[in-house]
Order: C-alpha cells, then sequence, then structure tokens
C-alpha cells in the first residue's frame, strides 16, 4: 500500500474495511433460500448484496430483474441520461497490462492542442449533448493539471455536466479543477484485490493501490458534486470486485451523505497489441445480474452502461436497471474532428450508434433521454 512522492494521504479505515469484507465474501456458500431473503427485505443490506451477487442468485434473474426495474422506476422514473466521452490525451506513464493507452504498447500518441480540444467540444455539442467526461490517460508529463483545467474550462461553456476521468490527483488539485467547470470524477480501482492489482499495474503512478482506492474521497473533498466507481470486471474475481465496488460507494455515501453517487459496469475488452484480453468468465448473463444487484442495493445511485456491450444489452439493461448510457462514442483521441493527426483507441467499443440514434432507440422503448439534469443559474 506504498505512496509515491506528493501523494496525499488520508485515514485508510475505510479502505481496510472494504478490503476486509472482500476478503471474507465465500460467494459459493449462499443458498436459494439466502436470495429469496433478500428480495424479500425492504432496503437490502450488505448480506443481501452478498446473496445477489452468489451463483444461487442466477436461477433467479428473472425476480432479480422485477425488483431491480421497481427500484429503477422508484428513483429515476423513465429518464434514461445520455453523456459522451472525449478524450484529450492518450499519453501514459503507467504500464498496465490490459490497457491499450499502456506506456509499454506501442500505438500512435497524441495530446490535443487546446485550439482542437475546443473544436471537439463544439462539434460533440451539435449533436445536443449535455454531459461530457473528458478523458486521458496515466501521464501528469504529457498532461500537466492546468492543461486539463483549461479543456474543462471550455467544456464548462458548453455543457451543463462536466466530468473528468483521469489520473488520480490531491484534494487541492480536485478543488482546482472544480473550480474549472468539472461538477464530478469517475475513478476505476480496476480490482479490488492488492494482489492482483500488483501484479497488472507494474510500472508508474497507478501501481498505488491505496492512493487509487481513495481517490473518491479527495474529489469529494475538494467540492466535487459527484462521484463514480468501478470494478473492471474480469481482471480479477468478478463476484467479489462487484461486491466490493458496491460497498466502496455505499460507505463514501454514508460518510458523504451530500453526493451524488455513480457506478460504471465495465467489462474488459481487446486493445490494440492486446487483443487476447477478454471478460472470461463473467458473461453478458453475469453482467446482468452484477448491475441488477447494484441496482437493488444502491437504487438512488446512476448506473452507467458504456459502449464495450452490445447494443441489444445495452437497450435491454436501461429497461431494468441501468440509468445512464454512453452515446457517439469514439475511445480515441482526435476523432470527433479533422485534426491532421489521430491517437489509437483505448480499447475496442461494440455499440458505435451515433446519439440520435440512440436517443431514437431510447424513445422507442417508451424512455425519456435526458440530455442533462443539471441548470446551473
Amino acid at each position: 500500500m506504498s505512496y509515491m512522492d506528493g501523494m496525499q494521504r488520508i485515514d485508510e479505515g475505510l479502505m481496510n474495511r472494504v478490503l476486509s469484507l472482500r476478503e471474507s465474501y465465500e460467494y459459493e456458500r449462499y443458498t436459494k433460500a439466502d436470495v429469496k431473503r433478500a428480495l424479500k427485505m425492504e432496503r437490502v443490506d450488505i448480506e443481501g448484496l452478498r446473496a445477489l451477487l452468489s451463483p444461487a442468485a442466477s436461477e433467479f434473474l428473472e425476480e432479480v430483474a422485477q425488483r431491480a426495474k421497481f427500484e429503477m422506476q422508484r428513483y429515476f422514473g423513465n429518464g434514461i441520461e445520455l453523456f459522451t466521452p472525449l478524450y484529450i490525451s492518450n499519453f501514459c506513464d503507467s504500464n498496465c497490462v490490459y490497457c491499450g493507452f499502456s506506456s509499454h504498447n506501442k500505438i500512435s500518441r497524441l495530446r490535443l492542442k487546446i485550439e482542437e480540444v475546443k473544436t471537439e467540444l463544439e462539434n460533440i455539442a451539435k449533436s445536443g449533448l449535455k454531459d461530457v467526461l473528458i478523458l486521458t490517460g496515466e501521464s501528469a508529463k504529457k498532461r500537466d493539471l492546468s492543461y486539463i483545467g483549461e479543456a474543462c474550462k471550455e467544456a464548462s461553456k458548453l455543457f451543463s455536466n462536466v466530468g473528468v476521468e483521469i489520473y488520480p490527483l490531491n484534494s487541492g488539485e480536485y478543488a482546482y479543477l472544480h473550480e474549472c467547470g468539472v461538477d464530478y470524477v469517475i475513478v476505476f480501482q480496476e480490482t479490488y484485490s492488492p494482489k492482483k492489482y500488483a501484479q497488472v499495474h507494474i510500472g508508474g503512478q497507478k501501481m498505488s493501490f491505496a492512493y487509487r482506492f481513495n481517490a473518491q474521497e479527495r474529489a469529494l473533498m475538494g467540492g466535487m458534486r459527484s462521484v463514480g466507481f468501478a470494478a473492471l470486471l474480469g481482471l480479477d474475481d468478478f463476484r467479489k470486485d462487484a461486491f466490493a465496488t458496491a460497498i466502496h460507494a455505499n460507505f463514501i455515501q454514508q460518510k458523504y451523505p451530500h453526493a451524488e453517487i455513480a457506478i460504471s459496469c465495465p467489462r474488459l475488452r481487446p486493445a490494440k497489441n492486446k487483443s487476447e484480453v477478454n471478460a472470461g468468465e463473467v458473461d453478458e448473463k453475469s453482467l446482468f445480474q452484477v448491475i441488477c444487484a447494484y441496482r437493488i442495493f444502491l437504487p438512488f445511485a446512476n448506473i452507467t452502461i458504456s459502449t464495450r456491450e452490445s447494443a441489444k444489452f445495452r437497450n435491454g439493461i436501461i429497461k431494468v436497471a441501468a440509468s445512464k448510457i454512453s452515446a457517439g462514442v469514439s475511445v480515441g483521441v482526435g476523432t470527433h474532428s479533422d485534426t491532421a493527426k489521430k491517437g489509437d483507441e483505448q480499447f475496442e467499443i461494440d455499440d458505435t450508434r451515433g446519439v440520435d440514434e440512440i436517443y431514437a432507440d431510447i424513445r422507442a422503448l417508451n424512455l425519456q433521454p435526458v440530455m442533462s439534469n443539471h441548470i446551473y443559474v
């Protein structure tokens, strides 16, 4: 749990609690009776979450889906939020064995100039989207904080909701980005197994498990309104990682009641020069179970389903449990404009639909597409 120079260290009690609970989760011991008991709970507790994520719950997917849909409609109605990611740089100092941006992977690298960022943002805004997520690789050398801040200032001129998914920061640095117009921060822990984490993160700042784990709390300390959590399902034991993701988010919500909580549900995907990477045992049925369990345990949380999944699966899950969906997605750099050079993608996507098509498909499902729930006066 080592820290590098300049990394802010905060109390590790919450992290140790999450890791202890993950380690003690023996999902094979849960029975059909445990699942039925969980589904009858007015408010599902941690023990109920364990049951809903267990193999035993796979035999009750219809009942689990019905409960998830009930919670979804109670807290979100028929609204489905839309957003899109914007990659402004794919330079990376970290060596992560599964990632297309890994510092040791030979790909085309690019960092957009601020004028180019502005052009990309303007082109995205033409689609009607009002929520944009700014992403970079894990390289502070190639994308200093002031550069990201300037990009976010430009984004806040056109979008009512601006997020960042970048390398973890100290609370004061998050406060700076908040002043630049950032509303929310997303950090993927990747895996909540310290042993597996060390095996797949073998170089760079990302090697520090503890610093990454506490990123959401530092973001809230820096004034952010919303924070997002995720494990990269398939990297390690997906049931234990999904369980840890949910309780991590829950404990942060308890500690910061004012915060908006969000969860993403990514599975491993192939990337350039890393085509052997796959999600293994995390098939669509398992992913469906995980997302429904998230919705039941955290009924108020925004749950995002990404373009890593097929259009068919995404259309299905937003009818039941997911409340936010990406649209018009590109995971490369410079792909929303006519820049002379393009940066390679972080991973392969499955759903390539544009904003208009996804908007129409949501309407066809008798759901309401929502460009943004946030208005600044």
